[in-house]
């Protein structure tokens, strides 16, 4: 009876080995793959995949806008922090970029230019922009 309960467990063992391994898998591309020098936009949590080599850029999110409402009058023009997360051969690393001029609206990876664009919704005085709202325009250049 023994002898008939192996190929069994073997089989149920090598499933449980197959789940873990295919849930440990964080390499997986999940996005489109965007071409260089020309601007694709991202929604918080999407990511886009550069050629060649597979370098991903995921839009984590806004970490904070206090740019000045457009029906509104402001001294200053206010800034929006974008978070930005580059994934290369396993190597994360988080960059925050900003609508203000002023602050780094860039960065440079290897020999690849990311910068931000643009950042919308624009902000309103009468409405509130839900996080999962925001949509990043960024462009890759080598």
């Amino acid at each position: 009876m023994a002898s008939a309960q192996r190929p069994f467990v073997r089989r149920f063992l090598l499933a449980c080995c197959l789940l873990l391994a295919t849930a440990c898998d964080e390499k997986s591309p999940t996005g489109p793959t965007v071409p260089l020098n020309e601007p694709f936009t991202l929604a918080p949590g999407e990511t886009a995949l550069l050629p060649p080599g597979g370098v991903q850029i995921l839009f984590v999110g806004v970490t904070g806008d206090s740019r000045c409402p457009a029906d509104a009058l402001c001294i200053q023009l206010g800034d929006a922090a974008v978070r930005l997360r580059v994934v290369d051969a396993g190597v994360t690393r988080d960059h925050e970029l900003h609508t203000d001029r002023s602050r780094p609206t860039s960065f440079t990876h290897r020999d690849l230019h990311v910068e931000l664009m643009q950042l919308q919704p624009y902000p309103f005085s009468s409405r509130v922009i839900q996080p999962s709202d925001y949509r990043a325009t960024i462009v890759v250049r080598r």
